[in-house]
């Protein structure tokens, strides 16, 4: 019979007993809020976790009284060796963090990627932290493409990581961006409901297709320019380039769009300084998309709401369209807030 494997260096161990009967794996996640169930089941499958000093499988399950040992080992997060950037954050607290990313920032690389990004950004930075998480991308709940700026939301702390990433796929989020798109669309106000999945002949792209994923936006045009119109744009759903697919299928794709852009917006692009980026290189093209706020559920309660104000790239574009109105509303900073949760009647 297999033993449990021995604590080494930079281990912990956790001892339970069981309550009442069950699976090792959901009576371990109900004890230990701060693991998920799927890092437990890992653990598991690692030979991590002992049932009366056997070695558990995931399918083994324990009695009342039955012994059960969670051995825990460090999880070393590999950061480049220097991280030479900085984030604005927009929101701190013990359990989550947001920040405003910049154009030509990825989120997170390939396995082996020791070039900039948000993730390892966070390693450097919150390196106590990111030793909590067994995940090759610590605190990362969700992304942005690399040349989409605006609210990014990252967790602190496993069990914040694992109720924030619920909340996202259970759509209990509020996710609006910011656009600046080429043509004056005929409705000021409109619904796409159109299903996204891979082309079916360019795999690095994505498209309206029959067998794909529901995918629902809803814009309104804030106000309209030469030849390029502003739009506030809310997701009900969050699959791959969702906004920049949406927006083609309807004739109005993002301005500076590379992939998913007509030739003559992105020649257009080219030529103007607006689809420029005003992150990390100043003379990279790239889409005018800004995720503009973002309200989550908080996992200490309440609804957390954090706003990215407008990148100057964005807002000097709509000043050549006239719309310096839209500027001060958009482009001002506003403070994250959080609404505590309703309390419910009897």
């Amino acid at each position: 019979m297999d033993h449990a494997i021995q604590p080494e260096t930079g281990t912990e161990t956790r001892e339970l007993t069981s309550p009442s009967p069950g699976r090792v794996d959901i009576l371990l996640a109900e004890a230990y809020r701060d693991l998920s169930r799927a890092r437990i089941q890992r653990l598991i499958e690692a030979g991590a976790v002992t049932l009366n000093g056997a070695v558990a499988r995931k399918s083994s399950r324990a009695e009342t009284d039955d012994v059960l040992v969670l051995t825990i080992a460090e999880t070393v997060h590999l950061a480049p060796a220097e991280v030479t950037f900085d984030l604005p954050i927009l929101f701190e607290d013990n359990a989550l963090l947001a920040v405003n990313k910049p154009p030509g920032l990825p989120v997170h690389g390939a396995p082996g990627d020791t070039g900039p990004m948000v993730a390892s950004w966070f390693v450097a930075r919150y390196p106590g932290e990111s030793a909590a998480f067994d995940v090759e991308r610590p605190g990362i709940v969700h992304r942005l493409d690399k040349d989409t700026s605006g609210v990014l939301l990252l967790a602190k702390t496993p069990a914040a990581q694992t109720f924030v990433s619920h909340a996202f796929e259970a759509r209990e989020t509020v996710k609006t961006y910011l656009v600046i798109v080429q043509g004056i669309p005929s409705r000021p106000r409109a619904v796409i409901d159109a299903p996204i999945g891979r082309h079916p002949t360019d795999r690095m792209r994505m498209a309206i297709v029959n067998n794909g994923r529901e995918a629902r936006s809803e814009y309104e045009v804030l106000g309209s320019g030469g030849d390029k119109s502003f739009l506030l744009v809310h997701l009900y759903t969050g699959r791959t380039h969702q906004i920049r697919v949406h927006l083609m299928a309807v004739g109005h794709p993002v301005y500076g769009d590379t992939v998913y852009g007509t030739r003559e917006t992105r020649m257009a692009a080219r030529e103007n300084p607006e689809g420029r980026s005003a992150g990390r290189d100043p003379n990279r093209q790239r889409q005018l998309l800004h995720a503009w706020q973002l309200g989550v559920p908080h996992p200490d309660g309440g609804t957390l709401t954090v706003t990215a104000a407008l990148p100057a790239d964005m807002a000097h574009a709509l000043a050549t369209m006239g719309l310096d109105n839209l500027i001060s509303k958009y482009g001002a900073p506003r403070p994250a807030t959080i609404i505590p949760a309703e309390p419910i009647s009897a």
